[in-house]
């Protein structure tokens, strides 16, 4: 499977894939959905990429006139592909990647505000229930205009309900469901 950038500056740029089966990488057909979706939305806003992977979502996003995107990773051959991809992708500069584990990360203080936040373990195993629960449990990182993106498995797929936090939209392709949250924070 590769992937490529869809549209923007980079548009028809290949990227690379990380090697092994430590990622879930998101198809070209679910990232244009999700675009499509998002829209207009995605110029001038700024994403967290929770489990950045291959870098896809969040060079798409910059393609497409994001701000700026912040790839968090954990493990080193991913945030070694992020960053030859956003170098090849030339977008670079509008972008930070980091190594830590999301849990640990969603603990502390948002370096900044985000108005997307994209979730998408690499594992089947319901982390990312007990991630939303950490995002949850910490609204510093939500603001009035967070939209939280969670692409996950259908089989994944369970009842949740937070304080922080209400799901308004899910969009299932073939074997993955993109699952729209909204903030119920105040500013």
């Amino acid at each position: 499977m590769s992937s490529r950038v869809i549209a923007g500056t980079a548009r028809g740029q290949r990227l690379q894939l990380v090697p092994g089966d430590s990622t879930r990488p998101i198809t070209d057909k679910v990232k244009e959905s999700l675009f499509n979706i998002i829209n207009q939305n995605i110029v001038d806003a700024s994403l967290l990429d929770l489990f950045g992977g291959t870098g896809a979502v969040g060079i798409e996003a910059l393609s497409r006139g994001a701000e700026y995107v912040l790839f968090n990773e954990f493990n080193r051959l991913a945030i070694k592909t992020i960053n030859e991809n956003l170098k090849n992708t030339r977008l670079a500069d509008k972008a930070d990647v980091q190594m830590s584990d999301a849990f640990d990360l969603l603990k502390n203080k948002p370096p900044r505000t985000f108005d997307y936040i994209f979730i998408a373990p690499p594992q089947y195993k319901g982390v990312w229930m007990d991630v939303m629960q950490a995002l949850d449990n910490n609204p510093a990182w939500l603001t009035p205009q967070t939209i939280v993106i969670v692409q996950i498995d259908p089989k994944e797929h369970e009842e949740v309900l937070y304080r922080n936090m209400r799901d308004y939209d899910q969009r299932r392709y073939g074997n993955t469901l993109l699952w729209f949250f909204e903030a119920l924070v105040k500013e």
